[in-house]
């Protein structure tokens, strides 16, 4: 089985084969997310369940680079990007989910070869209108923490978007150290 996936995230590209491990990982770690809510705010780690789903988009990441490079990449981006702003409404803001803006901007800037510019550059800039667009419009949330669950809650979002960075970074320096020389980068 395992290596059916290695088949599955494999390609000749390193830019792609980094998002392919990079959106099954993510895949891997969505259905664990309600059970840090259950061991933070208890019964009420419900409202997560639903976000368990978007496993299923990232997993999508490898078919679709098979069919299109960039495709690929700018799923990954698209998809981390609207699991966030959806967690943001589930969880209200008070949760700090939002930090999580900031590792898909890090995608959307290191995910793309220089001649992709046009896509980076809307891509980079997507989190933060994301964030202007939906601040205090996304309405209550699905379920009303303690002022030290939204604490926990900020702590642990916080702690797991800064290591998906350190995460990032890792698996794509080494791809960009490994690939080819190409020309504008």
């Amino acid at each position: 089985m395992l290596g059916r996936l290695r088949r599955y995230m494999a390609s000749d590209d390193p830019r792609v084969a980094a998002t392919n491990l990079i959106a099954m990982v993510l895949a891997w770690n969505q259905p664990f997310y309600p059970l840090y809510l259950w061991w933070i705010v208890g019964a009420d780690a419900w409202v997560g369940l639903p976000d368990t789903l978007s496993a299923l988009f990232f997993a999508t990441v490898p078919a679709i680079s098979r069919r299109s490079s960039l495709l690929g990449r700018v799923a990954l981006t698209v998809f981390g990007l609207g699991n966030t702003v959806f967690c943001m409404k589930i969880l209200g803001e008070a949760s700090g989910v939002a930090v999580f803006l900031f590792p898909c901007a890090m995608l959307a800037a290191m995910l793309f070869r220089w001649r992709e510019r046009w896509v980076m550059l809307a891509l980079t800039a997507a989190p933060l209108m994301a964030w202007v667009v939906s601040r205090d419009r996304l309405g209550p949330p699905l379920a009303v923490f303690s002022a030290a669950q939204d604490a926990s809650l900020l702590y642990l979002n916080a702690v797991s978007a800064g290591a998906l960075m350190v995460f990032f970074g890792w698996i794509l320096a080494a791809e960009r150290f490994q690939a080819p020389a190409e020309g504008g980068n």
